[in-house]
């Protein structure tokens, strides 16, 4: 019977796309089609249309906006800007009086100053009118919202706590669908097809769950070394953060394998060893270039264990490709040796009291984020969108990988700080800025945030076209990048798993829909 009803939601949800294909077809007005593709993506509808979205958006950058109001300007700006298109922000100058100010009609305009606030996001680097937009923007809603009708003020406050370019892809749908449901303007056909999207989609995804905690619970690493984080569901979770569509199943199950592995290694250096055991397996680890058996004789029998379940994994990814793919197996394993020696460096660090100047420590510090390795771990199993070129590309630790670093290791950091300090640990940039400027802890983040939102603007610049690498992989580095900040958002949500992150793994990979 499952199986059949399965069967029925994928026909009925192959009706709905063709249903929602004649849309775009069938409507001319610019604004209608903007509001189509908007609602599209807010439901994460959007994998389905790609082609549809393309050409739509290219009859949309032909538009002239100089008659739209500021929800309108707003929309187009953010919806283009998304896909690359490189916009110019003169078009919110018509927004400004002639002291520089934005209007004061603007003050009462909840719903275009939403989408202003959300366009906001998306400045580089000297875009100085989305700078003054998101300080406005945010403080003219923040004092709206308590006059606000329903859905508007349940928006309202979604985005002000986090902005929608920042936000989950697969938990902004599961969140958003319930908001839209009440939406006087819905489009029932869409509504319907996001809640049966929603649901095949999560059944797959808990298949894929399914089969990694099997594979997860038979390497028994957690069990054998009780003092690891064992966090297969809350991997799994992270990774569905960078790429939720079907014809990447492969490719997060072989991304959540080599991420829950690195978590172990990383609490093998962190926690537990002593600096000579640490030695001994980094010196195993960058040993030769092609890993063997010989390499384990001098290591402690827990750390032996790890180190000859982590060959298997290797043996395992490369038995998994196709022939033309078995050279992205080295890409990964040099990313583990360059990460094994970042650890290994500030190991010393901890043991010897030191604390690096903030150069320093990132140059260290940016390659033991792992970011990069979790990077090539995520294009491992992605078939053809993946070629060699990309992954020579990454490996030359490129801007957005740089960007991607920056936005993990200081906000793991910020939220890391105090805990940290608590047992034998290396110095963490929070220290190190402290220490170079000689100011507080509450200084110190405030400024190392301030270089997050910096990094953040790399990524949107190298996010326009012509991107450095195909589209699909540049979006999955944002998608990685805004994982993170969800995971760091207010604790370390990973380690201290049993808060946001277990309700967010629920509402994601538990809860159907209500059809």
């Amino acid at each position: 019977m499952m199986q059949e009803s399965t069967q029925r939601m994928r026909e009925r949800v192959e009706e709905l796309k063709v249903q929602v294909k004649s849309m775009f077809k069938e409507t001319s007005d610019i604004l209608q089609i903007m509001n189509l593709i908007d609602s599209i993506q807010l439901l994460r509808l959007d994998y389905h249309f790609e082609n549809e979205i393309d050409d739509a958006l290219r009859l949309i950058f032909e538009v002239d906006d100089k008659n739209y109001g500021l929800y309108e300007t707003s929309l187009r700006f953010r919806l283009l800007r998304q896909r690359g298109y490189n916009v110019s922000t003169d078009t919110f100058n018509k927004f400004k009086d002639d002291n520089g100010s934005f209007i004061s009609t603007l003050n009462g305009d909840a719903k275009g100053l939403l989408s202003f606030y959300n366009a906001s996001y998306l400045a580089t680097h000297g875009e100085l009118i989305l700078d003054e937009a998101n300080y406005f923007t945010k403080s003219q809603l923040v004092s709206l919202l308590s006059e606000l009708e329903q859905p508007l003020e349940t928006q309202v406050s979604l985005f002000l706590e986090v902005p929608l370019c920042r936000r989950i892809k697969s938990l902004l749908a599961r969140i958003y669908i319930p908001i839209y449901q009440k939406d006087a303007m819905r489009n029932d056909i869409i509504l319907e097809l996001a809640k049966l999207d929603f649901n095949l989609l999560q059944s797959l995804h808990k298949e894929e769950l399914k089969k990694l905690s099997i594979w997860w619970n038979d390497l028994a690493l957690a069990k054998s070394l009780k003092f690891a984080r064992d966090r297969i569901v809350e991997g799994y979770y992270w990774v569905l953060g960078m790429y939720h569509e079907p014809q990447f199943s492969c490719a997060r199950v072989m991304c959540t394998k080599a991420f829950c592995v690195l978590s172990i290694m990383d609490d093998i250096y962190d926690n537990y060893s002593t600096l000579d055991e640490r030695r001994l397996l980094t010196e195993a680890i960058k040993r030769t270039t092609r890993w063997n058996h010989q390499a384990v004789d001098s290591l402690p029998e827990y750390i032996k264990d790890f180190y000859l379940k982590l060959l298997k994994i290797f043996e395992e990814f490369e038995a998994e490709l196709e022939v033309n793919e078995k050279y992205r197996v080295q890409y990964l394993q040099n990313e583990f040796k360059a990460v094994a020696i970042a650890y290994f460096e500030e190991s010393k660090w901890g043991v010897e009291g030191y604390v690096p100047s903030l150069d320093e420590h990132l140059r260290v510090s940016l390659i033991s984020s792992a970011c990069s390795m979790v990077i090539c771990s995520m294009c491992l199993g992605m078939g053809e969108v993946a070629t060699k070129e990309i992954f020579k590309w990454y490996s030359s630790f490129p801007k957005p990988v740089e960007a991607c670093s920056i936005i993990g290791r200081l906000l793991n950091d910020i939220r890391s700080h105090e805990m940290e300090q608590e047992r034998d640990h290396a110095a963490s940039t929070v220290e190190s800025y402290m220490k170079e400027h000689g100011t507080d802890v509450k200084v110190a983040c405030k400024k190392l945030r301030e270089t997050v939102e910096k990094a953040w603007k790399d990524l949107n610049k190298e996010s326009l076209n012509p991107t450095p690498v195909a589209r699909p992989i540049i979006e999955r580095i944002l998608s990685f990048s805004i994982s993170m900040e969800d995971v760091y958002r207010y604790t370390d949500e990973y380690t201290n798993s049993d808060n946001k992150m277990k309700d967010n793994i629920s509402l994601v990979l538990v809860e159907p829909i209500p059809i």
